[in-house]
């Protein structure tokens, strides 16, 4: 896990920009215009430089060259929308397929790849590019009358297409990657992982909350605690000597009146008040950013759909069930129910709450354990992660363990009536069956 470092001020809109489709594409649209803006005006200048040193022919000559690439560049322009088209609604497809085989909450993973992104977004560059180079391209014939030859632009569209055509291989191969359930649940680890490194670890038990002075309640629409802009909270609080502690936790529902900040060491002043509703973020599903708990939730998602009669697939549900593993063995001693973030001279500003080591174990195998009863891949898997943690907990953490272990007994031991398969299916194993 990679150190703790102080969150940014602009960081939940970078994460927010990440969780829309329409920014990078806008973005490349824009940032194509402007290079085409400039290779407009270094083709000017070289017309303009050749008619004035006399180099007619050769100055014919690139009109020629250009004239021959017209062609080619016409033919992008007509036809990279329908590969736009045809490729993206395939795309949807297989997006649709993944969420009705995993979760539905794995479609985020889709929106989010840089690389989809990035292949959609030089996509419609290069067809906003070549509509406007074909602009560029003059009837006139006579080198003396001639105002730009369009060089400099084709060969940039030309640049643009060799792209087009790479990151369209790479999209190919991560669209089928994030298809495969092995890729989807080691990206849902890997983001839950970059949550838990955005978690103060320090918990200073010494310091004491001030007395509560007041309550900031929800004003705007309702739906799901997103995040919250943790530098800004702690830039108001500090200016105005406060201490904040943020009563719901991320990825809670919350409601117009919703209490969602307490005040404590005196009342905020109003102008600070409005500022203080606008640092906190509310949508209509859960992401990751600062939502400790929502990587077990969608592995929990994944293998409950596997167990489910309809799939019948426990080796998949092994599968979330090694990645539960690893997110509980990593926080089995951590600080957790609430963390401290503090200023730049340490003293503590913001009180936010995460889970309880309870509530990330029960989380993580309270469902799953309730449905592997009738597969001894998955209770075999299930008894070999409750023995890990464990081992690895502190000893004040293992009595949600031990809970678990016992009810996973009793419930094998009423559903199968077999003395020797209970004995399998409770006998420890890291691949279930293999």
């Amino acid at each position: 896990m990679s150190a703790y470092r102080r969150p940014r001020l602009l960081s939940p809109v970078r994460e927010h920009l990440r969780d829309n489709f329409w920014f990078a594409p806008m973005a490349a649209m824009a940032l194509v215009m402007l290079a085409w803006l400039a290779a407009s005006a270094v083709d000017t200048a070289i017309v303009q430089q050749l008619q004035d040193d006399g180099e007619l022919d050769l100055l014919t000559d690139l009109a020629k060259i250009t004239e021959d690439v017209k062609p080619v560049v016409s033919t992008v322009s007509s036809a990279m929308m329908t590969f736009i088209g045809v490729v993206f609604s395939i795309s949807l497809v297989a997006v649709q397929m993944a969420a009705g085989q995993f979760s539905p909450r794995v479609v985020r993973i889709f929106v989010r790849s840089r690389i989809t992104k990035s292949t959609f977004a030089v996509f419609l560059a290069t067809f906003v590019l070549s509509l406007a180079v074909l602009s560029s391209y003059e009837s006139e014939t006579d080198p003396q009358q001639l105002t730009t030859v369009p060089l400099v632009q084709s060969v940039l569209t030309l640049v643009m297409v060799g792209l087009s055509l790479l990151l369209f291989v790479a999209y190919v191969n991560s669209t089928l990657r994030l298809m495969r359930v092995g890729q989807v649940v080691d990206r849902i680890a890997r983001e839950s992982f970059r949550v838990l490194a955005r978690q103060p670890g320090a918990w200073d038990a010494a310091w004491e909350l001030p007395e509560e002075s007041g309550v900031v309640r929800h004003t705007g629409r309702a739906g799901v605690l997103r995040d919250v802009n943790i530098a800004r909270l702690v830039h108001v609080a500090r200016r105005n000597g406060l201490a904040v502690r943020l009563i719901p936790r991320i990825g809670d529902f919350v409601v117009p009146g919703t209490a969602l900040l307490a005040v404590h060491g005196g009342a905020v002043p109003r102008r600070a008040s409005a500022l203080v509703r606008s640092s906190v973020s509310v949508a209509a599903e859960r992401t990751f950013h600062q939502d400790l708990g929502f990587g077990l939730r969608q592995l929990s998602d994944i293998a409950l759909r596997a167990l489910s009669p309809a799939v019948n697939d426990p080796t998949t549900a092994v599968q979330c069930l090694d990645r539960i593993m690893q997110l509980l063995a990593a926080v089995a001693d951590q600080p957790l129910g609430a963390v401290q973030h503090r200023d730049a001279k340490g003293v503590v500003r913001l009180v936010q709450p995460v889970p309880e080591w309870t509530d990330l174990v029960n989380l993580g195998l309270a469902e799953v354990r309730g449905c592997a009863v009738g597969s001894p891949q998955v209770t075999r898997r299930l008894m070999a992660v409750l023995d890990d943690l464990e081992a690895l907990a502190p000893a004040g953490r293992r009595g949600v363990i031990a809970h678990h272990r016992e009810l996973l007994v009793r419930a094998v031991e009423r559903a199968v009536p077999e003395q020797a398969d209970q004995v399998f299916a409770l006998s420890p194993d890291h691949q279930g069956i293999g």
